[in-house]
């Protein structure tokens, strides 16, 4: 069952100050278009630049997530985002008139609200789900951090343990056995620190808007009764002292493994900036900002890596070609040993699809790591040259009284090696339509489901000379 897209009815906003600036904003979640995704828009910012909510845009995870695009930023953006992916809500766009969202209560809570007073609105499209396809594993064996992401059909479920070697927290769990629970679970659990932390965030002026009302202070050390009155002063509340739990009494934990459970809302919303809805488990041990991010760019680049061989078709070497080597040589002028084409598998108006079958026969391996012999890099270029001048040569009606001119070619990248017994398939695209008989392409060569070789060429058909046919 295909389920679609949504986005909000209306915009809303929500105001406060941010934990670390101090600095009062205003956030309004705006409905977006299908496949728009998370964006955020400083709209106190010359030009009102767009920062995409993905984790290529991460630029630092020290306290909570900050993301920087366009020459601004928006920083401890994983609450926000937390409660979008809670909602299954996919295109939004978020409005900020200051560098950091506001930290409300210090959990998601708020912001849920917020975005459920503006209903939902179903779009046309399909949600592109990404399923895990296999074990994807992330650790940082100096933290204790280990992270797993495992398949998982029909869900998105989520597994977190932390443990700090503190007497007060202890080791504590929390999990959801699907994204459905986070409203009621999650949502509401507040960001926590230790005593020591806030001590040193005070010190250096960077919790400039907490005010006790949103964190848990787990008090792991003795603390005399001058050092909480001097808390009480900082904050301007009458008395502070250590409730039984071994938190300072500012508030009273909504759940025993609040902190736990606020780890695992954090991780929600860091993984969202993978850029896709995820069915999977997650399963992570001692998580943090730095890993959460850390771990979406190994399961982005998968993603990548997964669309970029779905974008070209497999062809069988063995079928029957629209081209033999024969008719290729009444088109190209080429001959032994510089043809490097066997086949033409495809040909259109603006794509044409070659093969080029490597063996040890050629004379090359003579000379080019006969011991370890490497089909070189130049010659793959020229194959692909070679395949994109039957298609500019295609557009002529008497292909064979021309000749094919390379002009340049640019972003050659050579990313596996090919050996003799490969059979390499050229891909090459028009990028734009051919004008005045010059031709501008993106060539890219397989091997079976691995990308060897890619670059972009320009090149020019001309009629040929006498010169030319002596």
């Amino acid at each position: 069952m295909n389920i679609k897209q949504r986005t909000i009815k209306a915009p809303v906003s929500i105001s406060g100050s941010g934990l670390h600036t101090g600095e009062k904003v205003t956030l309004t979640f705006n409905p977006a278009p299908e496949n728009h995704g998370y964006k955020f828009r400083r709209i106190d910012v010359e030009g009102m630049p767009i920062i995409d909510a993905d984790c290529d845009n991460v630029t630092d995870t020290s306290r909570g997530t900050t993301l920087s695009q366009n020459g601004a930023s928006v920083s401890t953006i994983e609450h926000v985002l937390a409660a979008l992916v809670g909602l299954e809500v996919d295109n939004v766009l978020i409005d900020m008139d200051g560098p950091e969202t506001p930290i409300m209560d210090g959990s998601s809570i708020q912001f849920v609200d917020a975005i459920r007073s503006a209903g939902f609105l179903e779009q046309e499209a399909d949600r592109e789900y990404y399923h895990i396809p296999y074990n994807i594993h992330y650790s940082e064996p100096d933290r204790k951090v280990e992270m797993v992401a495992m398949p998982l059909d029909d869900d998105y479920r989520f597994t977190c343990m932390v443990d700090y070697n503190s007497q007060v927290l202890g080791s504590q769990h929390a999990s959801i056995s699907s994204i459905t629970e986070f409203v009621d679970d999650i949502a509401s659990c507040r960001t926590f620190c230790f005593l020591h932390e806030l001590e040193m965030l005070l010190k250096h002026d960077l919790i400039k808007g907490g005010d006790l009302n949103n964190a848990i202070v787990v008090v792991d050390k003795e603390v005399d009764q001058e050092e909480l009155d001097h808390l009480a002063k900082l904050f301007n509340r009458k008395d502070i002292s250590v409730a039984p739990q071994g938190i300072l009494n500012n508030i009273e934990l909504r759940h025993q493994n609040e902190p736990a459970r606020h780890k695992l809302l954090d991780m929600i919303g860091d993984l969202a900036l993978v850029g896709v809805p995820l069915r999977g488990h997650i399963m992570a041990a001692r998580p943090g900002h730095a890993a959460n991010v850390a771990f979406a760019k190994k399961i982005k680049m998968l993603i990548k890596k997964e669309r970029s061989r779905k974008h070209f078709k497999i062809y069988d070497p063995g079928m029957k070609p629209v081209y033999d080597t024969v008719q290729i040589m009444e088109i190209l002028p080429h001959r032994y040993p510089m043809l490097m084409i066997d086949k033409i598998l495809e040909l259109t108006k603006s794509h044409v699809v070659g093969l080029k079958n490597v063996t040890m026969n050629e004379g090359l391996f003579m000379g080019h790591f006969p011991g370890a012999p490497l089909f070189p890099g130049v010659l793959q270029i020229e194959a692909m040259a070679q395949t994109g001048g039957i298609l500019v040569l295609n557009t002529v009606p008497d292909p064979q009284n021309y000749i094919t001119l390379f002009l340049k070619i640019e972003n050659a990248r050579f990313k596996d090696k090919v050996v003799p017994g490969d059979t390499i398939i050229f891909h090459c695209n028009l990028i734009a339509p051919i004008r005045r008989g010059i031709a501008q392409m993106k060539g890219v060569g397989m091997v079976g489901e691995r990308v060897v070789v890619e670059a972009e060429l320009m090149a020019q058909i001309v009629k040929k000379t006498k010169t030319d046919e002596a």
